[in-house]
């Protein structure tokens, strides 16, 4: 009898707890909750551009325990962490907002798995930390600010323009040692990156942060007329919204329909030939063809502008681009008939590509020539000549790879017309007024570079 007492009484005890533990985190749930709203009710105070960001990342209280991290529809955190860091340092939850709210704006996150993590997950960090350091808001100032912007006037020196994309080249050029890395990552970072792995219902997110960015873009202008702009907030707003160029996708256009030499499966068909053998022993009744109706490269014209301005390493660095794409996606006939004409204000020389072997033997020992001023007239009047020759047969397009402002022809050629500019060199100039019936192209230095790294088996790529 006083056994069966005392079990009911320990019962009693173990439901009046956790009915207190229940209320003690309903409480600390609160609490958080309110921690959060006034962080987003200060961000909007101080920065009225970025309700709409605030609007697309809506704080989830079931995050991993000691962290907050974001997949670009919500804040998740712990409530208990949250508050203890805000016991610590009230600026805490404000300056995490602002770097998280700045990782969805500049679509940090939609480049994951794509490069190295944890030079990314640095890069991404400085660029949000940069960002919210520039904006002097007075409630997301914390402790560390100090260290953080010593270390950005050291990037700065090197690092023009504090985006994650130019960061991360310059780590890649000059890495980091081990304990380099640890100490600029834990004063650089506020939240984990682990939900960051792109998956499928993410898609319609990139979408909106996209519209949000623009938003945000187009604010921005009034908004800093009475108030100390960010250089970074602009920088990383361009970066993000700028127009994006498929390399590849254009270069199809040169495309042209051409038998190509090989087996093709397409047109075999298997039970007439099975047939042929069961019926009449070693004889099949049909064989494959031996030859594809295929759309690749025959013909095109490469124009390099070897005007004053021109650096050779980049011309070069562009050539070996424009070859990997066709090589890759194995869009050359095994026949081809490429012209890479050098071109300042007049036509100074012509190189006939018919092969792997010669484009390998231009790249080696092919020397700029040139180097006055720019007129792109004459490599338009040279290669129309040619045509009226028949030197080509059905010439689709023209590339012409320029870094400088120049006289445009005004007639339309018959043919495509690509003018291609190196994004720095776009930038820093007044930005060509390119004729509307040409194509132009962004080309980021690091996207040029790409054809120099090494493939797969970790070799060189040859082509």
């Amino acid at each position: 009898m006083q056994r069966k007492a005392f079990d009911t009484e320990r019962k009693r005890e173990g439901m009046a707890f956790d009915k207190r533990e229940a209320e003690k985190q309903k409480k600390i749930g609160r609490l958080a909750e309110q921690v959060l709203s006034l962080a987003r009710d200060s961000i909007v105070v101080n920065m009225r551009f970025m309700d709409a960001a605030l609007a697309g990342l809506l704080p989830v209280p079931q995050g991993r325990i000691g962290c907050v991290y974001h997949d670009g529809s919500h804040l998740y955190y712990d409530p208990v962490f949250l508050l203890k860091k805000y016991q610590e340092e009230p600026a805490f939850v404000v300056h995490m907002y602002l770097h998280m709210l700045f990782h969805c704006i500049f679509y940090h996150s939609f480049q994951y798995g794509k490069l190295e993590k944890e030079y990314w997950d640095l890069s991404v960090d400085i660029a949000a930390e940069a960002t919210v350091l520039e904006l002097m808001m007075n409630a997301a100032e914390m402790k560390a600010d100090r260290q953080r912007k010593e270390k950005l006037q050291i990037l700065k020196k090197n690092v023009k323009g504090l985006t994650a994309e130019k960061i991360y080249r310059y780590f890649q050029i000059n890495p980091l040692s081990a304990d380099g890395l640890k100490e600029w990552t834990a004063l650089f970072k506020m939240d984990e990156h682990a939900y960051w792995t792109p998956r499928e219902e993410l898609i319609v997110t990139r979408e909106q942060w996209k519209k949000i960015s623009e938003r945000i873009k187009t604010d921005l202008k009034s908004f800093s007329r009475d108030k100390n702009n960010s250089e970074s907030l602009e920088k990383n707003l361009e970066e993000a919204t700028k127009e994006r160029y498929d390399y590849g996708a254009i270069l199809r256009r040169f495309q042209v329909m051409g038998e190509e030499p090989c087996v093709n499966e397409d047109e075999f068909d298997y039970i007439y030939y099975t047939y042929g053998l069961a019926r009449y022993g070693n004889m099949p009744l049909i064989e494959p063809l031996e030859y594809k109706e295929l759309k690749k490269v025959r013909e095109f014209v490469i124009v390099l502008d070897t005007s004053a301005s021109c650096r050779g390493e980049t011309v070069q660095a562009f050539l070996r681009k424009t070859y990997s794409i066709l090589k890759e996606e194995e869009n050359f006939f095994h026949k081809i008939n490429v012209h890479i004409l050098q071109c300042d204000n007049e036509i100074q020389s012509d190189t006939k590509i018919t092969c792997d072997a010669d484009f390998e033997t231009f790249l080696k020992h092919g020397k700029l020539k040139g180097f006055g001023g720019t007129d792109f007239r004459p490599a338009f009047t040279y290669v129309d000549s040619l045509i009226d020759e028949g030197e080509f047969e059905n010439l689709k397009g023209l590339i012409y790879f320029t870094d400088g402002l120049g006289i445009y022809p005004e007639r339309m050629p018959e043919y495509h017309t690509i003018f291609a500019f190196l994004e720095d060199d776009f930038a820093e100039r007044m930005q060509p007024q390119v004729p509307p019936w040409a194509i132009k192209v962004v080309l980021e230095e690091e996207d040029l570079e790409s054809a120099e790294k090494p493939g797969r088996n970790g070799e060189k790529d040859e082509h």
